[in-house]
């Protein structure tokens, strides 16, 4: 389980590809990581339970997340998460 809260803990990435609410896990991480957020910096901003937020970070996920993205991936579907150089989201 994904225990740590700082952005060390995952690698910068620019791209993530979406396969299974695990990879959508990695890209929160990666992209909460680029933005130089702890996950207790997240869940405040966004109004999400920290624990929930670990939860998710490391690949837990509601079932209609599952099937959604199964059925996108029988569907042929590419779903792909990008962080541009710099929104100003931050």
């Amino acid at each position: 389980m994904h225990t740590k809260d700082g952005p060390e803990d995952v690698a910068p990435n620019r791209e993530w590809a979406i396969h299974n609410p695990a990879d959508i896990g990695r890209a929160i991480a990666g992209v909460r990581a680029e933005r130089g957020l702890t996950q207790a910096g997240l869940a405040e901003r966004t109004g999400i339970d920290r624990g929930y937020l670990a939860r998710l970070e490391a690949g837990a996920s509601p079932l209609v997340l599952e099937r959604s993205l199964r059925a996108l991936r029988r569907m042929g579907a590419t779903i792909t998460i990008s962080l541009p150089a710099d929104d100003g989201a931050h």
